[in-house]
């Protein structure tokens, strides 16, 4: 390496901590603000006020509002776990 090499190469010791204090300084800026913006996106203020909402529906369903579904459900077990068997 020539002289002139050192010389677009050497980088005063200043800069370096300059350069790397601006680096995580913005880093750490941008995990904030992800970390601001998670925290906004799960905290619902009308999250409460729903929940005390009454609920007017008297029914529910039952077996007989899916008739032959747990016969159904039981056969796509059977078939799922036969599947993971021959894998």
């Amino acid at each position: 390496m020539t002289a002139a090499d050192m010389e677009r190469v050497d980088v005063p010791l200043a800069d370096l901590i300059a350069r790397v204090d601006a680096l995580t300084a913005l880093r750490r800026a941008r995990m904030t603000a992800g970390l601001l913006a998670e925290d906004r996106h799960q905290c619902d203020p009308a999250d409460t006020a729903f929940a005390l909402l009454p609920c007017t529906c008297t029914t529910v369903s039952t077996d007989a509002d899916y008739p032959g579904f747990d016969a159904w459900i039981t056969q796509q077990q059977n078939l799922n776990i036969a599947a993971r068997r021959t894998r």
